[in-house]
């Protein structure tokens, strides 16, 4: 039984498949350079953070314990927190801000950590991303040259269903590849980042009551001075 214009549509259905081929090809070629790239970042951040011994945060809470605890004590935790640079200075400008009250020190503390999970966000994002589009990419690249490798296998012509087995086959395992590599990049990142939040917040609800317990030895220093 023939289908009005069904040859038509098939024929359009297929131009239109085959048109995605070149397309999926190059974004695969990106994706590669992309993950060698990221894979260059990632080494090196490893790198450092081998290179920055943590304090343990036991230590901190005995620094901020201690009857003679000071600001500067808590500034040398900080530093080797083995938190980077850029986390550092964040804090150490909290630190400082000593002159606002209790509510809006709290506040601002809740928009660092909130303004630190959407950096880590957009930085985890990308390599998400290539998680799940990799290997799409790759499948579609495998099967877009079937269906010309099939129509040339019933002509007879064997070298022709080889290229595209070649297209197909090199183009899955491209695809499988960067996701593998974009996927173990992302779940390790997460891992440092997660502890890299949890030490930040610490530390700031650390700033705070220290400082409070340095308050109330100071009031019971005047009370003791008075009487």
């Amino acid at each position: 039984m023939n289908i009005p214009c069904s040859e038509a549509l098939t024929t359009i259905l297929h131009a239109i498949a085959q048109s995605f081929l070149i397309p999926v090809i190059v974004g695969l070629l990106l994706m590669v350079i992309f993950i060698f790239l990221e894979l260059g970042h990632f080494i090196g951040e490893r790198q450092k953070r081998k290179e920055n011994k943590k304090t343990e945060l036991v230590e901190v809470f005995c620094q901020v314990q201690d009857d003679v605890w000071k600001k500067n004590n808590l500034c040398q935790v900080v530093e080797k927190s083995g938190l980077s640079k850029r986390q550092k200075e964040i804090i150490f400008d909290y630190i400082e801000k000593a002159n606002i009250d209790k509510y809006s020190r709290k506040a601002l503390a809740i928009d660092i950590l909130d303004q630190e999970e959407v950096r880590i966000k957009n930085i985890l994002n990308k390599t998400d991303l290539i998680t799940k589009i990799g290997p799409v990419l790759g499948l579609m690249g495998t099967l877009i040259p079937l269906g010309p490798g099939l129509g040339q296998l019933g002509q007879g012509d064997v070298a022709g269903l080889s290229e595209s087995m070649i297209i197909a086959f090199d183009t899955t395992v491209v695809g499988v590849a960067v996701g593998a590599f974009a996927s173990v990049i992302s779940k390790i990142r997460r891992g440092w980042y997660q502890k890299d939040l949890n030490r930040m917040e610490v530390l700031l609800e650390l700033i705070d009551g220290g400082e409070e317990v340095v308050e109330e030895q100071e009031k019971k220093n005047v009370r003791r001075t008075g009487n």
